[in-house]
């Protein structure tokens, strides 16, 4: 397996063009599901999840054409209704086949996900809504096996607020009979670009973006092209990563207004932040100031971004206290971070973090893919060399990250197998 070596203590200077957003790449490619016709997507980015994800697509039929950060999807042509084990068992977001297979062809098969390293995840909202629908759900043999007529509209309430289960109840009601209404919707910036997408297809949906999204169903939808939106976290990673070296960084094609509360955050931190319509700068030129903070749902501080900001505050000037809501597994960076030399304590949901003068590298292993983001940060400004093993988590989730860091002055390599 491939690892990634950092000598840390390098300023970063310079600028990076961020990817398109993996949250927001992994429901619209579902979506093409919805038609027969050509869906056209650009800024895709190019990643382990968007691979398994076409992978998952082509075993159903969908024909695709990728070129560069381009992909057109053609759904005409489907051969199954079945998503198996051993795709689904390497993405949790490949549930997202279940709506769109359901509400156009009337029946889907479904793998469980399986287990997740930072949670549980459960998939049981999802069938619920899907039930409230009209839907006959059964489990059989760690299958969800799903069959409709044709799906019809009702007003669905989650007990929780589940970002797969809105965007998966969203596709299954563009196509129902009558009206659905989502309410305690997730309202995180991803379900306002794949809803975007399904207007552009003819779907009627207003509300997006808010607790309430109402959704009148059509017959069937047509083709449409679209770009996917920036990533975020992406965005929020490389601020944090200049936070914690210092330096000067622009980040191009991205959206400020998308990830407010972390701005917010990294202001306190005493990163300085200045933004334009598709741009942020970042820079930093003294030791960060601690910042404690609770995950929330959008719009308050991703999960997300937790482990990149628990990454800065390991070398701040202060004691920070963090709280994570969303997963109960999601301090499994802690470990890792305190092998180069931060100061950790964590009880239950919450880690206290005292700040240090200094990390020194070390070998270091990831275990999921924010909390690979956190150790690159943490390798970048410690003395010394830091190697990262199990890189492929963080391949799942950024664009050639050693590539856009090693053009902006970071001492980083991947070192491949045969090199080891």
């Amino acid at each position: 397996m491939d690892k990634l070596r950092i000598t840390g203590g390098q300023k970063l200077h310079g600028d990076i063009t961020i990817s398109g957003a993996k949250n927001a790449a992994l429901p619209i490619l579902c979506a093409s599901l919805l038609t027969a016709d050509d869906i056209q997507l650009h800024n895709v980015p190019r990643l382990r999840d968007i691979d398994t994800a076409c992978q998952l697509l082509a075993q159903l039929g969908v024909r695709a054409h990728t070129e560069g950060e381009s992909i057109t999807l053609n759904a005409s042509a489907i051969t199954s209704l079945e998503a198996p084990y051993e795709l689904v068992k390497t993405m949790r977001a490949s549930i997202l086949v279940l709506g769109p297979l359901l509400a156009r062809f009337g029946k889907a098969r479904v793998s469980l996900p399986g287990g997740c390293a930072i949670g549980q995840r459960p998939v049981d909202q999802h069938i619920k809504g899907l039930r409230a629908m009209g839907a006959d759900i059964e489990l059989e043999h760690g299958f969800v096996v799903a069959t409709a007529s044709r799906l019809k509209g009702a007003t669905i309430r989650t007990d929780m607020v589940t970002v797969t289960g809105t965007e998966n109840l969203l596709m299954a009601a563009v196509l129902a009979e009558g009206e659905t209404i989502l309410e305690n919707a997730a309202q995180e910036p991803e379900i306002v670009d794949l809803a975007e997408l399904l207007i552009k297809m003819g779907a009627k949906i207003s509300g997006h973006g808010t607790e309430r999204i109402v959704i009148q169903g059509v017959d069937k939808l047509h083709g449409a092209t679209h770009a996917i939106m920036p990533d975020r976290i992406e965005t929020g990673t490389f601020l944090c990563a200049v936070g914690a070296t210092g330096g000067d960084i622009l980040l191009r094609n991205t959206a400020a207004s998308t990830l407010q509360s972390t701005l917010d955050k990294l202001t306190k931190a005493g990163v300085n932040i200045e933004c334009g319509p598709d741009w942020i700068r970042g820079r930093m030129d003294q030791r960060p100031q601690s910042v404690s903070f609770s995950t929330a749902e959008h719009p308050g501080f991703p999960t997300d971004m937790q482990a990149q900001l628990m990454a800065l505050n390991a070398l701040a000037n202060g004691t920070a206290i963090i709280v994570e809501n969303i997963f109960e597994n999601r301090f499994m960076h802690v470990q890792e971070l305190i092998r180069l030399g931060a100061k950790i304590e964590t009880d239950g949901h919450t880690a206290r973090v005292k700040g240090v003068e200094k990390l020194l590298g070390a070998r270091v292993m990831a275990t999921d893919l924010r909390a690979s983001a956190s150790l690159v940060i943490a390798g970048l400004a410690a003395q010394g060399d830091t190697i990262i093993d199990r890189i492929y988590h963080l391949d799942r989730g950024y664009d050639r990250m050693e590539n856009k860091l090693a053009a902006v002055g970071a001492q980083i390599e991947r070192l491949h197998q045969e090199s080891l």
